[in-house]
């Protein structure tokens, strides 16, 4: 009986180590580098987010920046201590579009589970080319934990990503936590009116003078 049971034993043992093994590196590797992502503003104003840098010809300010850093910055005031150091470590964010439910699916999963993550949404033809850079492609849902990237939905992989990064299970969250509004892909900042930064403002032009009668019509009339 001994001998039979550790024959039995022996290979599901095996079996589940290996699986945990693998699943640990498959996991935690992509998490365990991080991604440099550029913030540019462009002459016209326009601010948008690639892994790779313009060139220098293209006259555009830049700067570094994770767009799941800033928000879960953000987002993270007020958390419990263990939740903030791993979304502060792992930040998530969620690239969504209009009329999609994976889109609605994955925001559902990261709610339940408690998950702070910033959202930014994909409607213009400057959103697609952003994200295009971001993601290599357009499809959506597209999200990061970290610098991990997870294209479309699978409530598995999700699931699995964030077990591995370390969060909870079951949501944590305080009651008064409010998640922070989603906010397009690409922002335009718009440039004041020229009256407003350009000094006084012109002063009125000066109406024309009445006309004046000719010295030769004394009565004043008109014609």
């Amino acid at each position: 009986m001994t001998s039979n049971a550790v024959t039995s034993v022996a290979p599901k043992a095996l079996l589940a180590l290996t699986s945990l093994t693998f699943l640990a590196a498959s996991l935690y590797s992509p998490l365990s580098q991080a991604q440099q992502v550029y913030r540019i503003v462009g002459p016209d104003g326009k601010v948008t987010f690639s892994d790779q840098p313009p060139p220098a010809t293209a006259n555009a300010k830049v700067g570094p920046a994770n767009t799941g850093a800033a928000g879960a910055a953000a987002a993270s005031t007020g958390l419990p201590f263990e939740l903030r150091q791993v979304a502060t470590k792992y930040p998530v964010t969620l690239y969504t579009g209009e009329n999609c439910s994976p889109c609605a699916a994955a925001r559902n999963l990261l709610t339940s589970r408690g998950v702070p993550f910033t959202e930014k949404t994909v409607t213009t033809n400057e959103d697609i080319q952003s994200l295009q850079r971001l993601s290599g492609g357009s499809s959506l849902p597209f999200g990061t934990i970290g610098s991990q990237q997870m294209k479309g939905f699978s409530e598995l992989e999700w699931t699995q990503f964030l077990n591995a990064a370390g969060y909870p299970a079951t949501s944590v969250l305080p009651a008064s936590y409010r998640p922070p509004a989603a906010s397009p892909l690409v922002t335009v900042n718009t440039p004041p009116p020229a009256a407003a930064g350009g000094g006084a403002a012109r002063p009125a032009a000066a109406a024309p003078p009445p006309p004046v009668a000719p010295v030769d019509n004394p009565s004043g009339i008109k014609f």
